[in-house]
């Protein structure tokens, strides 16, 4: 029975809606408090609701499905789309645009219509939640492109930190690339993404950015990733990477089992014996020793299945 306490047990009804990937957990309290969720065919409107395995669970008149294990996605966000599910002018949205057999995702954090790059997606909205924090301290890296004139000193407000509006941006690291013609190409480092933040604070020391990529979100790379490309995040990598022991390896399926040899046929990848050799005792090819190169989530020099 779903139980009106924070400290019984079972756990927050956001919670178990952010897992199976209905939205975040504050986007779920929302939900719950426009009357869209109920429990137990009664409906609530307080989050305030611990729940059980037993406890049914709908979300406008349909059950909730079972949680998943959680799963992230690299996708290369072109220009021209908006990172939210639904939009209020009617514009294209990153969502209409991902592959049919795509599960139901939610981004982590945002791309503004006109910056381009990498957009992780995921099912689980309490990692979309872990990604998103602060607290995490991953490194947002981006390229952007910028109109004006300004020398190395000129950037400093930026690295210490400045207010713009009476908002303040936590400071970023920036580096001068290269000039072309009357544009600079800047590299810029932050562990926080408020909105429009680097055009804001590139605006405050002079420079009007005109192109503006994310190339990388903590160990994530966007690499070689086409505009418009998605490709899933390995399990391996998400237990390495983000400590998520939730059994992701069955996303893999059953293993299916090898085709029997035919009779007197070698095993597969067996050597063929040399002309006059005796046979010996088998040996053991031990473990393979692991590829060089590559980042976690693709890189120019790792497998794009990142």
């Amino acid at each position: 029975m779903a139980k009106e306490s924070e400290t019984e047990g079972g756990e927050r009804i956001a919670k178990r809606l952010a897992r199976a990937g209905v939205a975040s957990r504050r986007e779920a309290e929302r939900m719950i408090e426009a009357g869209r969720v109920s429990v137990n065919g009664r409906k609530i409107a307080s989050p305030a609701l611990n729940v059980g395995e037993g406890d049914r669970i709908e979300v406008d008149g349909q059950p909730l499905a079972a949680a998943e294990p959680p799963r992230l996605w690299r996708y290369h966000k072109p220009v021209g789309l908006v990172t939210s599910e639904r939009d209020e002018k009617g514009r294209a949205t990153v969502f209409d645009n991902l592959p049919p057999d795509m599960p139901r995702v939610l981004s982590v954090g945002r791309l503004d219509l006109t910056s381009e790059g990498l957009l992780l997606l995921t099912n689980d909205g309490d990692l979309k939640r872990k990604l998103e924090l602060p607290s995490t301290g991953w490194t947002r890296r981006y390229r952007a492109r910028a109109h004006g004139r300004i020398d190395d000193a000129g950037l400093e407000p930026l690295r210490k930190g400045l207010t713009v509006e009476g908002e303040r941006f936590q400071p970023m690291k920036v580096e001068i690339e290269r000039a072309q013609g009357g544009n600079l190409w800047l590299g810029i480092s932050l562990k926080e993404g408020k909105n429009r933040e680097i055009r804001r604070a590139l605006e405050a020391v002079g420079l009007v950015v005109n192109r503006l990529i994310r190339i990388s979100y903590g160990p994530f790379q966007l690499g070689d990733l086409a505009a418009g490309a998605v490709e899933e995040v390995r399990p391996k990598i998400l237990r390495d990477q983000l400590g998520i022991k939730r059994d992701p390896e069955a996303l893999r399926g059953p293993a299916q089992p090898a085709p029997a040899p035919k009779p007197g046929a070698p095993k597969p990848g067996a050597r063929k014996p040399r002309a006059g050799a005796k046979p010996g005792p088998a040996l053991s090819s031990g473990p393979k020793r692991p590829s060089p190169g590559g980042s976690p989530g693709g890189g120019p020099r790792g497998s794009r299945r990142g």
